[in-house]
C-alpha cells in the first residue's frame, strides 16, 4: 500500500497538479489564513517539537511542570491584521488532547507576538494584541486571560477534550516589513502542572476584517506562488514544487483514497505495551516525594559539624586528589553549561574525569573494570580483591596483563564486548580443567592460571540455561520486572524486593541486594539437588526439553538420547552413557506401564531430560 502511494506521488500527482494550475480559476480562491513555517522552536522545559505536514508542531518528550514555547517564523506578508492560534487534537495525546495535561487540557497564561525587520533582527517591536476570541472557553478561564497582565490567569477548554480549538487575536495596528518580517511567538503555560498545548499551529492574515476562526488556511509560500500570474510548474525550483505538491495532495481524490488505505492498515499495527517509568535526573521535571524546598540543590556547601544551618562557604566541584596530577587540575575536566542549559554539567565533568586515562581516573577505572571481567570468566580476578586496589588489597598476579587489558578497553572506546571475546578465545580460558599434582602443589589456588578453574554457573545463568535448552526462554528485552517465578524471560527481569526474594535463585547463592558484593560465594548444599529434582518449574522445563528431543514418533530412542546430550552438554554420549540411558528409559517405561500411567515412554523421556538438567556437567563450566 505504501509503495502504491509513493508511486502515485512520484508519477501521477505532479502531472495532476500541473494540469490543475493551467486552469486560471483554480488559483482565484485565496485562503483567509496563512499557515506559518517555523525556523526555530524552543521549549524552556525541554519538550521537543516535530513538524507535521499541516504546518502544526507535535510536542513530545518531557512534559514539564511549567513551560514557555518560543516559535520564530519568517513572513513576507505585509499589513498583517490578525493572528490565529490553533490547538489541534492528536491521537498521541492524552484523550486526544489538545493539551498535554493528564486530562487532555491546556492552560495558556500568556501569548505574545513580536516583529522585527528580516535584515535587522535586533530591532524587535512587540505587537499589541486586541479583541481576543475563541471557539470555546472554560468557565473562569477565558481567552482574554492570555493577553492580560495577570501571570496566572489562563485560557483553557475543559471539558471539551479530544477536539481542535482555535483562538484569534487582532493586531491594534497592521504589521509587516516590505523586505520580510521575523515573527517571534511566545506562549507561556504557568497556570497548572504540565498544561502545555500538545499540537499548536499558528496562522496570520492581512484581510481587513478578521476571518472566521474555522476559515481555511494554507502555507504562506503556497499563497505567494498561486498569486503569480506567470506561474509555470515545470520551471519552478524543486523546493517550491514540493511545497505545492504537499498542499495539492490534500485535495486530490485519488491521493486521499490511497492515503486512507495506508492509514487504515497502519492502525492495525501491533502496539507495544508502554510502561510509565520514574526517571530522576538533572534537567528532568522533579517528582516530589514528600520533600520541601527546591527540586534540585543549586549549590553545595561546606557544613560545620554537618549542621545545615552552619554553612561555611560554597563547595565547588572537585575530584579525588590522589587521581589528579597537579593542584587545581579539576579545571581540566570541568565543563561550563552553555546558555540555556537545563543541567549543571557536573555529571558530564565527572564522566570526563573518570574516563581520562592519561590524567584522570581512567587508568584505574579501566583496570578495575577488566579485573571484574576476568573474575567473571575465570572465577578469580588478576587482583584477588576486586573492590580494593589499594595497599591493603592483593597484588596482581599478572600486572603486565592487567595493564594491557586495561589499555585494550580504553583503545576500543570502553566497549566491553571486545574484551569478553578476547578473554573467551584466549589460550588461558581454553585450557583443560584437569588437575596436575605437581603444579597444584606449587600453586594450589591456581593464581597463575595453569589450568581452567572448574566453577558452577551463577544463580541467574542456571535458571536461564534451563529455559534456553528447553526452548522456553522468552527473548523479549526491556519492560517491567516481575516477582512471578514462573515467568519465562531472563532472570535479570526479576524485581528485587527484599521481603520476597526468588527462592530458586537464593538456593544457588544469589545475593540479597542489601550490600555490595564484590565476589559471590558458591556453595554446594542438598537443597540445590532437591530443587532440581522436585521443583515444579524444573519439571516443566524437563517436559519441554523431552518434547524437543523426542523427534518424530518413529524415531529410535538412540536419536533422542544423542540429541539430549548435544543440547545440554554440547557433546554426544559415550558408548557407556548411551547404554546406561537406554536401559534407564526401558526401566522407567516399564515402571510407568505397570502403574497404569498413560504415555509411559513419554514420561520416561521426561525423567531422562530432568536427569540431564541436574548433571554437574550442565551446571558447571569446565
Amino acid at each position: 500500500l505504501a509503495d502504491s502511494l509513493r508511486k502515485f506521488e512520484t508519477d501521477e500527482l505532479p502531472l495532476r497538479l500541473a494540469q490543475h494550475l493551467k486552469n486560471p480559476n483554480s488559483r482565484k480562491s485565496v485562503a483567509p489564513w496563512n499557515t506559518l513555517a517555523f525556523t526555530s522552536t524552543k521549549s524552556s522545559g525541554g519538550a521537543t517539537f516535530t513538524p507535521q505536514p499541516d504546518g502544526s508542531l507535535l510536542a513530545g518528550g518531557v512534559n514539564p511542570r511549567s513551560d514557555i514555547y518560543t516559535f520564530v517564523a519568517v513572513t513576507h506578508l505585509t499589513g498583517i491584521t490578525a493572528v490565529r492560534l490553533e490547538a489541534l487534537s492528536d491521537p498521541s495525546l492524552v484523550k486526544g488532547g489538545p493539551g498535554r495535561a493528564a486530562n487532555g487540557n491546556f492552560a495558556l497564561t500568556d501569548f505574545k507576538v513580536a516583529a522585527a525587520p528580516l535584515h535587522l533582527p535586533g530591532r524587535v517591536v512587540e505587537l499589541k494584541l486586541v479583541r481576543p476570541r475563541a471557539d470555546f472557553e472554560q468557565a473562569g478561564l477565558p481567552v482574554a486571560a492570555a493577553i492580560d497582565a495577570d501571570p496566572k490567569s489562563a485560557w483553557a477548554i475543559d471539558p471539551q477534550f479530544g477536539k481542535t480549538h482555535a483562538a484569534a487575536f487582532d493586531l491594534e495596528a497592521p504589521a509587516g516589513f516590505g523586505e520580510g518580517t521575523l515573527l517571534t511567538f511566545t506562549l507561556k503555560f504557568e497556570n497548572n502542572t504540565g498544561h502545555g498545548i500538545g499540537r499548536p499551529r499558528l496562522s496570520i492574515t492581512s484581510a481587513p476584517t478578521s476571518p472566521a476562526l474555522s476559515a481555511p488556511s494554507r502555507p504562506e509560500r503556497v499563497s505567494a506562488l498561486l498569486s503569480d500570474p506567470n506561474l509555470d510548474f515545470a520551471t519552478l525550483p524543486a523546493a517550491d514544487r514540493e511545497i505545492l505538491i504537499d498542499w495539492f495532495k490534500e485535495s486530490d481524490a485519488e491521493w486521499m483514497r490511497l492515503n486512507a488505505l495506508v492509514q487504515a492498515h497502519l492502525a492495525q499495527m501491533p502496539q507495544p505495551a508502554l510502561q510509565k517509568m520514574m526517571i530522576c535526573s538533572e534537567g528532568v521535571a522533579a517528582i516530589r516525594n514528600n520533600t520541601q524546598g527546591g527540586d534540585f540543590l543549586e549549590q553545595t556547601y561546606f557544613l560545620r559539624r554537618g549542621d545545615v544551618n552552619q554553612k561555611d562557604g560554597v563547595a565547588s566541584q572537585g575530584f579525588l586528589q590522589v587521581l589528579m596530577p597537579v593542584p587545581e587540575a579539576e579545571k581540566r575536566w570541568q565543563v561550563a553549561p552553555p546558555a540555556g542549559a537545563h543541567t549543571s554539567y557536573r555529571r558530564r565533568s565527572l564522566a570526563a574525569w573518570m574516563t581520562d586515562a592519561d590524567a584522570g581516573a581512567g587508568a584505574l577505572l579501566a583496570r578495575v573494570a577488566v579485573n571484574r571481567l576476568w573474575q567473571h570468566h575465570f572465577g578469580r580476578g588478576i587482583v584477588g580483591t576486586p573492590s580494593d586496589f589499594g595497599t591493603q588489597g592483593d597484588k596482581p598476579s599478572h600486572p603486565e596483563l592487567l595493564d594491557w587489558l586495561a589499555s585494550e578497553l580504553v583503545r576500543s572506546g570502553w566497549r566491553l564486548k571486545p574484551l569478553h571475546r578476547l578473554m573467551l578465545t584466549s589460550a588461558a580460558y581454553l585450557q583443560s580443567a584437569a588437575d596436575n599434582p605437581a603444579q597444584s602443589k606449587l600453586d594450589p589456588l591456581n593464581q597463575l592460571c595453569w589450568r581452567f578453574t572448574r566453577r558452577r554457573l551463577e544463580a541467574e545463568p542456571v535458571r536461564d540455561a534451563l529455559l534456553a535448552v528447553s526452548a522456553m526462554l522468552d527473548p523479549q528485552m526491556f519492560g517491567p520486572g516481575t516477582l512471578d517465578e514462573g515467568m519465562k524471560r531472563r532472570s535479570i527481569y526479576f524485581t528485587v524486593k527484599r521481603s520476597r526474594l526468588i527462592p530458586s535463585l537464593m538456593i544457588f547463592d544469589a545475593p540479597d541486594a542489601l550490600i555490595s558484593l564484590p565476589v559471590r560465594s558458591s556453595t554446594t548444599i542438598a537443597p540445590q539437588a532437591l530443587l532440581l529434582m522436585n521443583n515444579d518449574h524444573v519439571r516443566e522445563y524437563a517436559r519441554a526439553l523431552a518434547h524437543r528431543i523426542a523427534g518424530k514418533p518413529d524415531a529410535a530412542p538412540t536419536e533422542a538420547v544423542t540429541t539430549g546430550y548435544l543440547l545440554t552438554l554440547s557433546r554426544p554420549p559415550t558408548a557407556q552413557e548411551l547404554a546406561d540411558t537406554l536401559a534407564f528409559l526401558q526401566a522407567q517405561t516399564a515402571s510407568y506401564k505397570a502403574a497404569g500411567q498413560p504415555n509411559p515412554s513419554e514420561l520416561a523421556l521426561n525423567d531422562f531430560a530432568q536427569v540431564l538438567l541436574g548433571l554437574n556437567e550442565f551446571l558447571y563450566i569446565e
